[in-house]
């Protein structure tokens, strides 16, 4: 099994999985973080990051400093890196470019836009009606990411100043999706028309983010709308 390592116990190897997939979803988190949620020593938890560093499924970042506070050095995050994510799924990604790269050259850039907005709509399509059953943006959010988790997004929505904040953990096509940006710009407008708002994404897995991030802002609704804002800016969002 990748990243458990040759001198890991059966049992220290499924630790180290969940361990992992709470990297997946719910990072970057500390190593405190970690320990809490899934009940472990401060050295066990330690010693699983360290494995999964070692094998380049993980990595560390510093934690933002909050106002004057915290002098010293700053508490380490973790999350996985893209190494780190195969293990749950990145499956045909070689097959999917090639086929991509051949439908670009054969029929045109057209044709890849055409299939991405497809691809999106199919995405979405099933969990429509309990998405738009939604009273609000904010329940839509929600009804969203439970949807994008069913299907293996790792997803997630909540208040961030004026809007909902949508996190997509996990994304099964990151690695097709760095090539063919257009797979994540008509994830975007499907999004936007369900939710019956103006969306904006401001981060990717597909360009080295943590997480896919999704701003849904409150109090703007367009209803029937297809507009959405699908820049991602230079100085990416961290979550």
């Amino acid at each position: 099994m990748p990243g458990v390592g040759p001198r890991a116990s059966a049992g220290e190897g499924g630790t180290r999985i969940e361990v992992a997939r709470l990297l997946l979803e719910h990072g970057p988190v500390t190593a405190a973080e970690v320990a809490a949620e899934l009940k472990l020593s401060a050295p066990a938890v330690r010693r699983h990051l360290d494995a999964l560093i070692a094998h380049g499924e993980a990595t560390t970042r510093d934690a933002p400093r909050r106002g004057r506070r915290g002098r010293g050095r700053p508490a380490k995050l973790f999350l996985l890196t893209e190494a780190g994510r195969v293990r749950f799924g990145h499956g045909y990604d070689d097959l999917a470019v090639a086929a991509l790269r051949y439908l670009a050259e054969t029929v045109g850039p057209a044709a890849v836009r055409t299939f991405a907005e497809r691809r999106a709509a199919d995405l979405v399509e099933r969990h429509r009606e309990s998405i738009t059953a939604g009273g609000s943006v904010a329940d839509r959010a929600a009804a969203l990411a439970a949807a994008l988790t069913a299907q293996g997004y790792a997803a997630g929505a909540k208040r961030t100043g004026n809007g909902e904040q949508l996190c997509q953990h996990h994304c099964p096509v990151a690695h097709v999706a760095a090539e063919f940006p257009q797979l994540c710009e008509a994830e975007t407008v499907a999004f936007a028309e369900l939710l019956g708002t103006h969306v904006q994404r401001l981060a990717t897995i597909a360009r080295g983010d943590a997480a896919c991030t999704t701003h849904v802002p409150l109090g703007v609704a367009e209803t029937g709308s297809r507009k959405s804002t699908t820049t991602i800016p230079k100085g990416r969002q961290r979550v």
